[in-house]
């Protein structure tokens, strides 16, 4: 089995970055994560891809004096390390155009919630989280999916719910929602690694899953 190459971007503490790390990279998987990118310098996780020893890039959209000019040399940082997969794991930040178009269904986020609720522009982080208790749900939970051109609006391929109690707090359901993120953003990346994800019709088949 080939080595697949995979670029993590994140924008914070990287605790999903962490359970990459810790069930993917150099476990025999078929996978290592070759480049941490992050458009914050402050993120916490370059710490924890540095202590992993991974190679990192802080590369920001304002550093360049245009748009297109940040999209060459990010398609050039990611061509250059050969990257098959990119995952983003708490990346606030849009991903230019020319990244979706090469890296077609290549590309992997996860979401704090099961889209479509509670997605798309302005629902990020612990927003979410208050949205969802605000709306008075009983479940909510994370989905992993392709990234596409609409904000949080490709192929779905894992979804897992939590209960949403009714004391819960916002930041009571981030901490039930980080745990489930941390279980299934690795294995949709196993998945990937294996070849066994398909994309038919705008929907995700996993071979050898049940769905």
């Amino acid at each position: 089995m080939n080595k697949t190459n995979i670029a993590v971007m994140i924008s914070g503490s990287g605790t999903n970055l962490q359970a990459l790390i810790d069930k993917i990279h150099n476990k025999d998987t078929g996978g290592n994560i070759e480049l941490v990118i992050s458009n914050n310098e402050n993120a916490y996780g370059l710490v924890r891809a540095r202590n992993s020893g991974i190679r990192t890039v802080v590369i920001n959209k304002n550093q360049y004096d245009s748009a297109l000019r940040y999209e060459e040399t990010l398609v050039e940082i990611l061509e250059k390390a050969e990257i098959n997969l990119i995952v983003l794991a708490g990346y606030l930040a849009f991903v230019p155009d020319k990244i979706l178009e090469i890296y077609e269904n290549r590309i992997i986020s996860i979401h704090p919630s099961l889209i479509p609720s509670f997605c798309g522009r302005g629902f990020y982080g612990e927003r979410v989280h208050q949205a969802a208790i605000h709306r008075g749900v009983k479940i909510s939970g994370a989905t992993v999916h392709f990234v596409n051109k609409i904000v949080d609006g490709g192929p779905i391929i894992i979804q897992k719910c939590v209960n949403v109690d009714f004391n819960d707090t916002a930041e009571s359901l981030q901490k039930k929602v980080l745990e489930i993120e941390h279980e299934i953003l690795p294995l949709a990346v196993k998945f990937f690694i294996e070849n066994r994800i398909r994309v038919i019709d705008g929907r995700v088949k996993v071979i050898g899953r049940r769905q």
